[in-house]
Order: structure tokens, then C-alpha cells, then sequence
């Protein structure tokens, strides 16, 4: 079953991780939407991330899951950028991409069924 995420960016140019080669480097609310959807739609962001980890091996492989059908959608708010995630995928899963991607840059607003 689909669950639709409503998610905020405060402010965009800080929503930015940790580590640059995983971070956002969208600029635009379309952007991070398109960004966000090929890191629930693939599984290069996770991949990237694993490879840094200690042991790569051990990573909880439950982390790497995709959904080829995920959507997002984008779009600018005064000073700061909504996007609305549909996917299969769980909250942890949806959770731990954007951590990579924005760091704490992030708000989850709202859960619905889609």
C-alpha cells in the first residue's frame, strides 16, 4: 500500500548532509523532488552510502530497498520548498534518504494513505 509523505525544506540551501557526495545539489523545489525520486526509485544513493560505511557488510540490507513506482513532487512556498514523496517504501527507508540528502535540513509535516 502507498503512503504519500508531505515534507518541508525550512531552507533549502541548508538542506544539505554531511557528506557532499551524497547530499543535494538541486537548487530549485523541482529539483530536490527529482533528486529525492531517484534515491527511493534506485538504489545508487544507498550503494554510495555502504561503500563508506566500516563494514559495508553489515549495513541492515533492509535499508536498500526501492520503489521503482516512488514519486515526488516539488514546489516553492515563500522561503521554503514542500515536497510530496508517494511510495511503498517505509517510513525508516524514506527517513534514512533524506538524511543522506539534507542532513537535518528536513521537516516531516504529514503521513497519509495515497
Amino acid at each position: 500500500m502507498a503512503t504519500r509523505y508531505y515534507i518541508s525544506l525550512p531552507d533549502a540551501q541548508r538542506a544539505r548532509g554531511s557528506d557532499a557526495s551524497l547530499s543535494f545539489t538541486a537548487v530549485s523545489a523541482e529539483g530536490f523532488a527529482e533528486q529525492l525520486q531517484t534515491a527511493l526509485r534506485s538504489d545508487g544513493l544507498f550503494e554510495r552510502w555502504r561503500a563508506k560505511q566500516p563494514e559495508p557488510d553489515e549495513v541492515d540490507p533492509t535499508l536498500g530497498a526501492t520503489d521503482p513506482n516512488a514519486s515526488a513532487r516539488g514546489a516553492q512556498r515563500d522561503l521554503h520548498v514542500e515536497l510530496i514523496v508517494t511510495t511503498g517504501l517505509s517510513g525508516a527507508v524514506i527517513k534514512h534518504r533524506l538524511r543522506l540528502l539534507a542532513g537535518s535540513g528536513w521537516e516531516l509535516r504529514d503521513v497519509t494513505a495515497a
